[in-house]
């Protein structure tokens, strides 16, 4: 069992967030195809919501378009479906 969302440092809460993104949206997987940008975010506001990513951090992930810095350069036009 691993840490609970108290128990971990900040630095390890962003890294959190940005690992899952990035593994929802990855085309590079043999066993799944990379996630639209719409479907990631709202898979991590269900996260968010059942207290799997930090509340306030992915708050401002959203707020500060963090998510959508990464998407312009690495996701494909069909994957940005949102901005």
């Amino acid at each position: 069992m691993g840490l609970t969302i108290d128990e971990m440092s900040i630095q390890a809460k962003a890294m959190a967030i940005a690992d899952v993104f990035e593994a929802l949206t990855a085309r590079d997987r043999p066993y799944k195809d990379g996630k639209a940008l719409s479907v990631a975010m709202r898979i991590m506001g269900f996260m968010k919501n059942d207290a799997h990513v930090d509340p306030f951090l992915f708050e401002l992930f959203v707020q500060e378009k963090i998510y959508l810095k990464y998407a312009e350069e690495y996701l494909t036009p069909e994957q940005l479906d949102m901005d």
